[in-house]
């Protein structure tokens, strides 16, 4: 099968490597000329030293050359790129071919899902046609081929068992789950708690806080995909609970880092421009924020990293209002 793959960060890069060795043949598209020559020449990322991956794999920045004669398309760019870049995919030709989509995050102002955005971008009719790859794996293990489990989804269910075959191997499991807005919504979300878990390691509140921010995250996880008619199990899996653990929990992690850079006396603008990368979580706290606004869903901990992020509240003065808050009966 010929793979077209949109994005080549390191998340991107593992997962096109994990697919040509496989088999499979894959052009890999980025905007940036540069790190096109570096892969070409040398099949070894920069987010990735010491791991050259192997296979037919060709890397470009022409977009019709990822997209001609591809049977499959694939995309690992940033949630605020993701609708630029499908724009420039509908503008080459209507997509008739499978789009699996790996990003995590809800679109601004829109408050859509990354799928739905791919589906309002490319038209009603490609809906059967978009898959989802979600779940707890960092590219610096999965390259390594460590034991890693994700969740695959779909609109449809074809579609849905072709994701989890893709992208199977004997150390990359994929389970299938149907629920692709619970699936998205868990994905997107655990970043926002994984800054405050960055927050609380860095003030060096223990553990026992870490656990709590992850309970209380995950229950404000789970309250807005329910509002949003998603299953409530699902967020109890992989591609919830699980995703969150593994993102909560290390310095792998570019939004715990983040976290953990603010509490440093480093302004938000300075610890993204450290880690390198973009910080999905602090995109996706506006968007969870404005949808939680929307439907009615109190979010205190997406409140209190948005006002960190983009109101200049102190990290400590942050703690402070989230242990003051009123206490109430725990419900799950």
């Amino acid at each position: 099968m010929k793979i077209g793959y949109l994005g080549m960060g390191a998340w991107g890069f593992c997962l096109a490597s994990l697919l040509a060795a496989k088999g499979y043949e894959l052009t890999c598209w980025t905007t940036k000329q540069a790190l096109a020559d570096r892969l070409n020449q040398t099949r070894e990322h920069p987010s990735l030293p010491g791991h050259i991956a192997k296979g037919n794999l060709h890397f470009t920045t022409d977009l019709k050359a990822a997209l001609i004669q591809s049977e499959l398309l694939i995309e690992s760019v940033t949630s605020a790129g993701l609708r630029p870049v499908l724009e420039k995919v509908k503008a080459v030709g209507p997509l008739n071919i499978p789009l699996i989509m790996t990003s995590k995050g809800i679109e601004q102002g829109s408050g859509l899902i990354l799928p739905d955005v791919a589906i309002q971008t490319l038209g009603p009719q490609v809906k059967s046609q978009v898959g989802f790859l979600s779940g707890p794996g960092f590219a610096e293990e999965v390259i390594r081929n460590l034991p890693t489990s994700v969740v695959g989804s779909a609109y449809d269910p074809n579609l849905l068992m072709t994701v989890c075959q893709i992208f199977t191997t004997p150390t990359f499991r994929v389970y299938p789950n149907a629920d692709i807005h619970g699936v998205a919504f868990g994905g997107a979300l655990k970043n926002i708690i994984a800054i405050a878990c960055g927050i609380c390691e860095g003030l060096g509140l223990g553990n026992s806080s870490k656990a709590a921010l992850m309970t209380r995250g995950l229950h404000e996880i789970r309250k807005l995909a329910v509002a949003q008619g998603c299953k409530a199990e699902t967020l109890n899996g992989l591609s919830g609970m699980g995703d969150l653990f593994l993102t909560c929990s290390s310095f792998i992690s570019r939004n715990f880092r983040f976290g953990h850079l603010m509490t440093q006396g480093l302004t938000p603008k300075e610890a993204q421009d450290k880690i390198g990368m973009v910080v999905e979580g602090a995109y996706t706290c506006v968007s969870a924020l404005q949808l939680s606004e929307k439907l009615n869903v109190s979010m205190p901990i997406t409140k209190i990293i948005h006002e960190i992020i983009y109101k200049d509240m102190k990290p400590q003065i942050a703690v402070n209002a989230l242990m003051e808050r009123a206490i109430k009966e725990e419900h799950l």
